[in-house]
């Protein structure tokens, strides 16, 4: 008998398509994980000088706008606000991770996780797109819906089946 947190009642596609929900969060928790080290080496160090380095090997002037925004905010960062950023960074991946490892093992819990933080990204991510539709904002924002879609299923087949196991057992109110 399997265990009860493990659906193996999974057909191969649904199984195939929830390890790559599981990818994708773990490939996540890197990006993540990478900017907080990223952040790490900019701790002691002149943010601005590196900004500017930046965008001399780009050969981006420093005359343009986004250039003007970089450079402020390069010169904003203060060793406090790297190190929030590292936590930050180190808390959201580790969520990822763990959230990856419970979808590839076919963990109810992780659906539950992956529905609730899917979920709660919809209004920035409608946001986002008021202002300004992009293809990559418009990208994220379907394969959100989508993730968030298959998880329903996910969580409601689930649901149903429990129900029907339940139903076919005798309860006991039908004793009375």
């Amino acid at each position: 008998m399997s265990s009860p947190v493990t659906k193996s009642a999974l057909r191969p596609a649904q199984r195939r398509l929830l390890r790559f929900v599981a990818s994708i969060e773990f490939a996540k928790g890197i990006f993540v994980l990478l900017i907080g080290i990223s952040a790490i080496l900019l701790v002691h160090k002149d943010a601005w000088v590196i900004a500017e380095s930046l965008l001399a090997l780009f050969h981006i002037s420093t005359d343009r706008h986004s250039a003007q925004l970089f450079l402020n905010f390069a010169d904003d960062i203060t060793d406090a606000r790297l190190w929030a950023a590292v936590w930050l960074a180190l808390v959201y991946s580790t969520l990822r991770f763990i959230e990856a490892y419970g979808l590839w093992k076919q963990r109810t819990w992780a659906e539950w996780v992956a529905f609730g933080s899917g979920t709660l990204l919809i209004p920035l991510e409608i946001r986002e797109l008021i202002r300004g539709v992009t293809l990559l904002r418009s990208a994220v924002f379907v394969g959100n819906l989508v993730v968030i879609s298959y998880m329903l299923y996910l969580l409601r087949t689930a649901r149903l089946a429990t129900n029907a196991v339940a139903g076919t057992a005798p309860s006991a109110e039908s004793g009375k």
